[in-house]
């Protein structure tokens, strides 16, 4: 992973991208829900709020004249001091993977019958990070067994009742809940806004575990090696197997993340063979035989053929 290169100007701070970036294959990802919550798109930009030190900044994400990703703050930025900046940097940073030489993952796509279409018509897609584990965790528990866009509707209401928010402009951006905020919940308070009660259950258990910092980035990365990190996760009640991945994914970033067991990227491979069924786990060990240490990216790249 290489480490962020930027530059500072009065408005905000300019980010080196990699040769395989594009902002708008990215955009268009971001833009793939009308109902999500914690950003907003217009005019080819994105608006989202990001925690910097003691300050909440609004920033608007674009492309320069030189196709660089130009981060501009908004609203009254005089106070914003370089650790704050720099905290904002990595965040983009981080948020679009652009640390990640992908030339080694597009090399082994273009020999792959599942992928080289995939590669080739997405090209410049990056995994969109989570890089809060929080939000990364919640995100992967609301999601388990309902469809995406009732996984929307169900986030923005829990962002809404228990996040914070600040107004750009007349139009309010939120933060997701913070840990203690949930924590503190009882289960028929999260029943309330449609969550079942084992959902709730779970939100709550890893909101404590790391409110009490019993669970944070650190601990998991620490570890050095994805099957621990997988099993630190899936000894939590509510993470299995394919929570664990998505966040190893989406979050703590291995290449070799693999929810194998999901869905959508069942769904892309029967619809990219033209199978009537959908692969067994068999068929799918062998047709991903070739894709490591890019599993992560490879399932990311096969989502994006259903939306």
């Amino acid at each position: 992973m290489n480490s962020p290169r930027w530059t500072d100007h009065p408005d905000g701070v300019t980010l080196t991208v990699p040769v395989e970036f594009s902002f708008q294959e990215n955009l268009k990802y971001l833009a793939r829900s009308t109902n999500e919550c914690m950003l907003q798109i217009r005019n080819g930009k994105v608006y989202k709020a990001i925690p910097a030190g003691q300050d909440i900044v609004m920033v608007e994400v674009g492309p320069d004249e030189s196709n660089q990703l130009h981060v501009r703050f908004l609203g009254k930025t005089e106070s914003l001091d370089k650790p704050s900046r720099t905290e904002i940097a990595h965040h983009i940073h981080d948020w679009f993977d652009l640390g990640r030489d992908l030339a080694p993952f597009y090399e082994m796509a273009k020999s792959d019958a599942l992928l080289s279409k995939a590669a080739e018509s997405f090209y410049g897609l990056r995994i969109i990070g989570i890089p809060d584990l929080f939000e990364a965790v919640c995100w992967g528990i609301i999601g388990q067994q309902i469809n995406l866009a009732f996984a929307y509707t169900l986030k923005r209401r829990f962002v809404e009742a228990y996040g914070s928010s600040v107004s750009c402009e007349g139009e309010p951006y939120w933060i997701f809940p913070a840990p203690h905020r949930i924590a503190a919940l009882t289960v028929d308070e999260l029943k309330a806004l449609s969550f079942s009660a084992k959902k709730s259950e779970y939100l709550i258990e890893v909101a404590r575990r790391i409110a009490d910092d019993q669970l944070n980035k650190e601990l998991l990365l620490e570890t050095g090696d994805i099957k621990q990190a997988e099993q630190m996760l899936t000894s939590i009640r509510g993470i299995g197997p394919w929570t664990a991945n998505y966040v190893l994914m989406r979050c703590l970033r291995f290449p070799s993340a693999f929810p194998i067991d999901d869905v959508g990227l069942h769904n892309a491979i029967k619809a990219l063979l033209g199978s009537e069924r959908k692969p067994t786990k068999r068929e799918l060990q062998h047709l991903s035989a070739h894709w490591a240490p890019w599993e992560a990216y490879a399932t990311f790249y096969l989502w994006r053929v259903l939306y």
